[in-house]
């Protein structure tokens, strides 16, 4: 084998000693599995989602303690609770755990916010930006279900979701999406035109079973499988060299090769979930040491040199990522295969 490659990479600006990022997950809820995490190799943590539906819960119950009894008694004229802009109505368990999990760790915390509309992001991106959070990753996991709106307007909603939260923070923004627009690559560009310093691709979307005992629609986790980074790889070879922001591959990352693929795609970093919770903390060690040595075995030398040399700009066969693709993949099936 030859010498370790020097795996070093940059990510919406933070120096990371590996592109391995432990994503967002009930592993990363824990200090204790978060020190497991970085003890095992990850070059970067994603705390859990604080989400859209918890900031309106904690905000709605707080108005109504703000309104009890106001108007009805002279004492009480304006409630019996201090104005809301003089309340402390942050997650304190979120900001306490990033708090911690800055403390604790040597590895760059990233915050997570998960919604759909500009809302308090406005307000709770701040609260993480001063709590600490050496980045924030907004996730918009948004379903356009609205039958009356368009393309345009749903689009339009992500871009104006990622131009209020650039204005309220300085710290890198990282923007987590999905694959389901009419030109993804166009939609990526007017999102770093909005302020993303990165983006994350793709969110994979959780989709709901239906229960014939209760006759109920219930949800349904399944953790991804290694052949689900194909559509991920191909965008990130598409997006290489034609967006001004760092990529972060996410989902179907289970072992180095699969890693090793997508940078060679273009992804700056890899970020993992479900083969963390399937194998423990410790599995993100095994991924590292993986695709460490594909890379010496292979002649390389460092990441910088492996990153994107697979991409459609440098690619001597660009079509393979385009329709081409899509035709030589049936002609190649056999039957007897």
């Amino acid at each position: 084998m030859n010498d370790a490659p020097d795996l070093t990479t940059t990510y919406a600006g933070l120096t990371l000693r590996s592109p391995l990022v432990a994503s967002a997950s009930p592993l990363t809820g824990e200090i204790d599995s978060l020190l497991r995490l970085e003890a095992a190799g990850a070059a970067a943590v994603v705390l859990p989602s604080l989400f859209e539906e918890q900031i309106e819960h904690e905000m709605m119950a707080l108005h109504h303690g703000l309104e009890t009894g106001a108007g009805q008694f002279a004492e009480a004229a304006d409630g019996y609770l201090p104005d809301l802009d003089d309340y402390n109505t942050g997650p304190d368990d979120y900001l306490e755990l990033l708090v911690a999990a800055r403390r604790e760790l040597s590895i760059p915390v990233i915050a997570s916010l998960n919604g759909t509309t500009p809302g308090g992001w406005t307000y709770y991106a701040r609260e993480l930006a001063d709590a600490g959070a050496d980045a924030l990753e907004l996730n918009i996991y948004a379903v356009a279900a609205d039958v009356y709106a368009t393309g345009a307007e749903v689009e339009d909603g992500y871009v104006r979701l990622v131009e209020h939260v650039r204005e309220a923070v300085q710290i890198p923004l990282c923007v987590k999406v999905g694959p389901f627009f009419s030109s993804p690559g166009h939609m990526a560009r007017s999102l770093v035109d909005a302020g993303a310093d990165a983006l994350v691709l793709f969110n994979r979307f959780y989709q709901p079973d239906i229960d014939l005992d209760s006759l109920s629609v219930v949800p349904d986790l399944v953790l991804s499988q290694s052949s689900e980074m194909r559509l991920v790889l191909r965008w990130m070879a598409i997006l290489r060299g034609r967006v001004d922001a760092s990529l972060a591959a996410t989902t179907g990352v289970h072992d180095g090769l699969d890693a090793a693929k997508l940078i060679l795609a273009g992804a700056d970093v890899v970020m993992t979930t479900s083969a963390l919770l399937e194998h423990g903390a410790g599995h993100i060690g095994v991924i590292a040491t993986e695709m460490a040595a594909w890379f010496a075995d292979n002649g390389y030398e460092s990441l910088d040199q492996a990153r994107g040399s697979l991409s459609q700009e440098a690619s001597p066969d660009p079509s393979a990522f385009e329709r081409a693709n899509y035709m030589r993949t049936l002609i190649s099936w056999s039957s007897d295969a």
